[in-house]
C-alpha cells in the first residue's frame, strides 16, 4: 500500500511540472495539446484564477471597510448603490473561476482545447482569446444561431 501511494504522490497530471521557454507563446506549428501547451494553459488559467480570487478578497475588505462609515443617508445610498453593482461583477467572477476550474479539469483528463460538441481541436487562436472555450468556433456560430432563433 505504501508503495501505491508513493507512486500517485509522484504522479503528474498533464502539463504540470513542464518547464517552456521565457516568452514561449503556444502556436499551431507544434504538437496540438503537447507537454508545453497543456502546461502553458495551466499556468494561463490558474494565475487568472488567482487574479480573480485576490480582487475578491479585496472586494471583501473593502464592503466591510465601507459598512463601518457612518455617512449621511445620499452617501449611504451611493455606497449601497456601489455594494450592488460590486457583488453583482464579483457573482460573475465566481461563475467565472468555477469554468477556470472546468477548464483545469479537462486539462487533467486530456479534454482541454477539443470541442465538447465535435471533438475538433478549437485551435490555438481560439484558446488564446478565451483559455476557458469549450466549444470550437463552427459550434460555437451553430449554437448562437440556435439562440438567435429561439430568442427572436
Amino acid at each position: 500500500m505504501a508503495e501505491e501511494a508513493l507512486n500517485l504522490e509522484n504522479t503528474k497530471l498533464p502539463g504540470e511540472g513542464v518547464d517552456y521557454p521565457v516568452g514561449y507563446v503556444p502556436n499551431e506549428k507544434e504538437e496540438y495539446m503537447g507537454k508545453q501547451q497543456l502546461a502553458y494553459f495551466r499556468d494561463v488559467l490558474l494565475a487568472w484564477r488567482s487574479q480573480l480570487e485576490q480582487e475578491s478578497m479585496e472586494t471583501v475588505k473593502e464592503l466591510q471597510e465601507n459598512s463601518a462609515i457612518m455617512s449621511d443617508l445620499n452617501d449611504q445610498a451611493s455606497i449601497e448603490y456601489e455594494q450592488t453593482v460590486e457583488l453583482r461583477t464579483r457573482d460573475r467572477e465566481r461563475k467565472l473561476i468555477q469554468k477556470i476550474d472546468e477548464a483545469l479539469e479537462r486539462i487533467d483528463t486530456g479534454e482541454f482545447g477539443y470541442c465538447e460538441e465535435t471533438g475538433d481541436p478549437i485551435g490555438i487562436p481560439r484558446l488564446m482569446a478565451r483559455p476557458i472555450a469549450t466549444l470550437c468556433i463552427e459550434a460555437k456560430r451553430i449554437q448562437e444561431k440556435k439562440e438567435n432563433q429561439y430568442a427572436g
